[in-house]
């Protein structure tokens, strides 16, 4: 019995003995593992540390390469703005000479334009009086665009060329219409004829009697019946209601 009890005592004492031995060199390990630990630990952090100022190096670059290039750009933008301006000013200068001109055009074509208008007036009423009423509120029109301030110069002198051109068609053109003429003290209703400038004729509405204006004693005078028949002609003709023909017109009969 005495001797269990010493060999467990025995091995109990070895077990605390390989205990301390154990712990005496397990303690320094730790140590050195923690150790090693807060080692990897402060590493870590300088890496993260080192990463972080790399990008902010690399924004940094970034950032100053983007600033040479809007650097770069705003650069030739602001050339090209100076050539425009330069430009813009030339052309400016050149529409103020072009303003120049034109007024000084104005103040030239205008008394011209008038000087048209009333040489256009005393023409029509020297002229044959042929659609007179009509060719008068014409020249009436233009005297009053004149005046006014909302037609532009260049639409003024397009009417009047327009209303010049309208009367050297007359001059080439053969046309029929009805008016009231006054011959012998008397008006009659007739159908007019007119052909270019050469003459003007009427019949009266029933074909009896024809006419024809005498430019010297500017009146109506009356024609011998033997014309009726190519006044009846010609007023067919300018009606479109005939093909165009040979007629005989009383062009020497004035005067007679």
């Amino acid at each position: 019995m005495d001797k269990l009890i010493k060999s467990c005592l025995s091995a109990l004492i070895l077990s605390l003995v390989l205990a301390n031995v154990l712990a005496a060199e397990t303690a320094p390990l730790k140590s050195a593992v923690e150790t090693k630990l807060e080692a990897q630990k402060d590493l870590v952090s300088s890496q993260k540390k080192i990463d972080s100022l790399v990008e902010k190096t690399k924004d940094s670059a970034q950032e100053y390469r983007d600033a040479l290039r809007k650097s770069d750009s705003l650069d030739t933008y602001n050339k090209q703005l100076a050539k425009l301006i330069k430009q813009q000013k030339v052309d400016l200068a050149s529409i103020q000479r072009q303003l120049d001109n034109v007024e000084e055009t104005q103040r030239n074509i205008v008394p011209l334009m008038l000087k048209m208008i009333d040489t256009l007036d005393k023409f029509v009423s020297l002229d044959l009086p042929f659609l007179r009423e009509e060719r008068q509120q014409r020249i009436a029109f233009l005297k009053e665009i004149m005046d006014r301030p909302d037609v532009t110069l260049p639409d003024k002198y397009r009417r009047i060329m327009e209303a010049y051109q309208i009367e050297m068609e007359y001059g080439r053109t053969i046309e029929s219409y009805t008016d009231t003429v006054k011959m012998d003290g008397q008006e009659y209703t007739v159908d007019v004829l007119r052909v270019g400038r050469l003459l003007i004729s009427f019949q009266t509405l029933d074909g009896a009697q024809s006419g024809l204006w005498d430019k010297e004693s500017k009146s109506w005078q009356k024609l011998p019946s033997e014309y009726n028949r190519s006044i009846h002609q010609g007023l067919q003709i300018a009606k479109k209601q005939a093909p165009p023909e040979l007629i005989k017109l009383p062009v020497n009969v004035a005067g007679k």
